[in-house]
């Protein structure tokens, strides 16, 4: 492969994953770099005027890198049940093939500097039977990038997705603590300070609500997830 993959995961669901891999990508493009997104899969997608089912994720992703290939090409396995991609497959009698995504990532990944994957939830969330976020990340030979979402409980979340990646021997680029609501708190003002405390990982970015993730990440830090 001769471009970087970049695996976004998250401390949980709904911490912003989408907004923060957006934000990368739109930085990674301004700093002149090649870039593509891919979801393997989006659940909880709802149906169009036709009855096509419309992942709002993977729409949001094929712009901001860019729109070169089809939305398709972005997110080819797209569900209506919000739950893990395995179970929310199982119940709509649809197969993921891991191969075939695997196969996709490391194609695509030739063609530009940076592939960014976002995944669903946190880093072990099933693509399809055990076969989890994590084992994709070790397939490719990703590092990570983990959002965590500013709420109480995010410094144990944010530890155990870290301890699960040196674990499993995933490299990690850095985290993004992101105040993905406008309420603020003791626990959310103090969280980025604290996990600088608690752990060596660098700290790329805190993006206040609503604010532009691409704005926060210099373009030399964008280059160190291509490089």
């Amino acid at each position: 492969m001769s471009g970087r993959v970049l695996l976004v995961t998250g401390t949980d669901t709904g911490v912003g994953k989408t907004w923060v891999s957006c934000g990368v990508l739109r930085g990674a493009r301004a700093a002149g770099l090649r870039v593509a997104a891919r979801k393997p899969a989006e659940t909880g997608c709802d149906p169009d005027a036709t009855g096509r089912l419309v992942g709002a994720d993977a729409v949001a992703l094929h712009a901001a890198a860019g729109a070169d290939e089809p939305v398709d090409a972005v997110c080819p396995i797209r569900l209506p049940d919000p739950l893990a991609p395995s179970f929310a497959a199982r119940r709509a009698g649809v197969t993921i093939d891991v191969a075939r995504v695997v196969a996709s990532c490391r194609q695509r990944v030739a063609e530009v500097d940076l592939l960014l994957v976002e995944g669903a939830g946190g880093l072990l969330v099933p693509i399809a039977d055990r076969f989890t976020f994590a084992d994709l990340a070790r397939e490719l030979g990703a590092r990570l990038l983990l959002v965590v979402g500013a709420r109480l409980g995010a410094i144990n979340h944010a530890l155990l997705s870290l301890e699960v990646a040196t674990s499993r021997g995933i490299p990690v680029a850095g985290f993004v603590v992101n105040h993905f609501s406008s309420t603020r708190d003791l626990a959310t003002d103090t969280l980025a300070a604290s996990l600088r405390e608690l752990t060596q990982v660098p700290l790329l970015a805190e993006v206040g609500h609503d604010a532009d993730p691409a704005l926060l990440l210099p373009a030399a830090a964008v280059r160190r997830l291509a490089s």
